[in-house]
C-alpha cells in the first residue's frame, strides 16, 4: 500500500509539473504574440500608411494583430470596394494559433482615403499600392503571406506574378484565375434560378436598369443567399457589404456579383499559373460563384500547390463552411513556419 501511494504522488508531481510546464509555455506564446513592437504610444496595432498614386498621395488604414516573425498574414478582402471587416472572424482562429494577420483597407473602401477618382480604381495600380503597404509594414519573403478573396485573390495573382520574391506564401480564396471562366459560370449557376425569375432578372439587366429595387429582389433570395453566404449573414458581414463603394464597385466588377462586366472582364492569368513558386493554398466551395473545380485545378498548376475544398459552403465559406475552412487555412498557415 505503501508503494502505491509514493507512486500516486509521484504520478502527481510529474502531472503538476507538465500542466507547469504547459501553463509556462502558453503565457510565454501569449506574451509573445500580444508584445508591442514599438515604444511609442499603444493604439492597437492601427496605423495608416501614405500610399503615391498617378494621382497624388493618399492614406490606406491597416490594423495589425499579433506578432509572429515567421507569418505574417496580409488580408486583401473582395468586392472590389469592401472592407476589411467580413474577415473579422479571422480573430476566432488565427490567434489561437500564434498566427500573425492585418486588416487593411484598399484605396477607397473603409476606413482608407477614398479619392472618388474612378481612374485609380485600377488593378495594376492596386498592384503597387500592396507594394507600397508591403514596405511600410516590413513585410518581406521571411514572413510575408498574401491572402486574398474574391477580388482580393485577383489582386493577390497580381501582386505574386510581380513581386514572387517578396512573398513566403499565398492563398487565393474563392477566386477563378479566369473573369471569362468565371463569367460562363455565372450562366451554370444561372439555370438553377426558377425560369420566370431569370426571365425578370434577364429583362432588368437588358435595360440596364440595375438600380430598380427588384433587381436585388430578385437576386438576393436566388443568387446571393445560394451562392454567397448560406446562412443568415453574419453582422461583419452585412457591415463590410454596408460601407461597399459603389463606384469602385461597378467599375471594376459591374452591378452585381451574377456574372462581371466591369474593367476586369477580360482579366485572365491561367497561362501564367505555372510562374508561381511560391507555396500556394487555393480554397473553393461546392455553392460558390466560383467554379470549385476550376479552384482545384488552379492548386495543379503553381508549382507548389494545396486545395482546400470546402463542401458546404459559398462564396463566403470562411462563415458557412467555417470549421472546415479555417482548419485547412491553419494548417497552411502553420506549415509555412517550419
Amino acid at each position: 500500500m505503501k508503494n502505491i501511494l509514493v507512486l500516486a504522488a509521484s504520478l502527481l508531481l510529474l502531472l503538476s509539473a507538465c500542466k507547469s510546464n504547459t501553463d509556462t509555455k502558453l503565457a510565454s506564446t501569449s506574451v509573445d504574440y500580444f508584445k508591442s513592437d514599438t515604444t511609442k504610444v499603444q493604439i492597437g496595432g492601427a496605423q495608416k500608411i501614405e500610399i503615391s498614386t498617378p494621382k497624388g498621395n493618399f492614406s490606406v488604414w491597416t490594423k495589425r494583430i499579433g506578432n509572429n516573425p515567421k507569418v505574417k498574414v496580409l488580408l486583401l478582402n473582395g468586392g472590389p470596394g469592401m472592407s476589411h471587416e467580413y474577415f473579422e472572424c479571422m480573430e476566432n482562429f488565427l490567434p489561437a494559433s500564434g498566427i500573425e494577420f492585418i486588416y487593411y483597407d484598399q484605396l477607397g473602401t473603409g476606413f482608407s482615403d477614398n479619392p472618388n477618382d474612378v481612374a485609380l480604381w485600377d488593378l495594376p495600380r492596386y498592384v503597387e499600392e500592396v507594394e507600397q503597404v508591403r514596405k511600410a509594414l516590413q513585410l518581406d519573403a521571411s514572413n510575408f503571406v498574401l491572402l486574398g478573396h474574391s477580388w482580393g485573390g485577383i489582386l493577390a495573382m497580381e501582386y505574386a506574378f510581380k513581386y514572387q520574391a517578396n512573398l513566403k506564401g499565398l492563398v487565393i480564396s474563392n477566386m477563378m484565375a479566369s473573369c471569362p471562366d468565371y463569367g460562363k459560370y455565372a450562366e451554370v449557376l444561372a439555370k438553377q434560378i426558377p425560369t420566370d425569375a431569370l426571365a425578370e432578372i434577364r429583362a432588368l439587366e437588358a435595360k440596364k436598369d440595375f438600380a430598380n429595387p427588384r433587381y436585388m429582389e430578385l437576386l438576393t433570395p436566388h443568387y446571393y443567399n445560394q451562392h454567397i453566404c448560406r446562412i443568415p449573414w453574419p453582422e461583419p458581414m452585412n457591415r463590410a457589404f454596408g460601407r461597399l463603394n459603389q463606384s469602385l464597385y461597378v467599375t471594376m466588377q459591374g452591378p452585381s456579383e451574377f456574372g462581371i462586366s466591369g474593367k476586369l472582364t477580360t482579366w485572365d492569368r491561367k497561362k501564367d499559373l505555372p510562374k508561381l513558386t511560391v507555396p500556394t493554398l487555393t480554397i473553393g466551395a461546392k455553392y460558390d460563384t466560383m467554379d470549385p473545380k476550376h479552384m482545384q485545378w488552379m492548386s495543379t498548376q503553381v508549382q507548389n500547390g494545396t486545395y482546400l475544398f470546402c463542401p458546404n459552403g459559398s462564396h463566403m465559406s470562411m462563415y458557412d463552411d467555417q470549421k472546415v475552412y479555417m482548419k485547412g487555412l491553419v494548417s497552411f498557415l502553420k506549415n509555412l513556419e517550419n
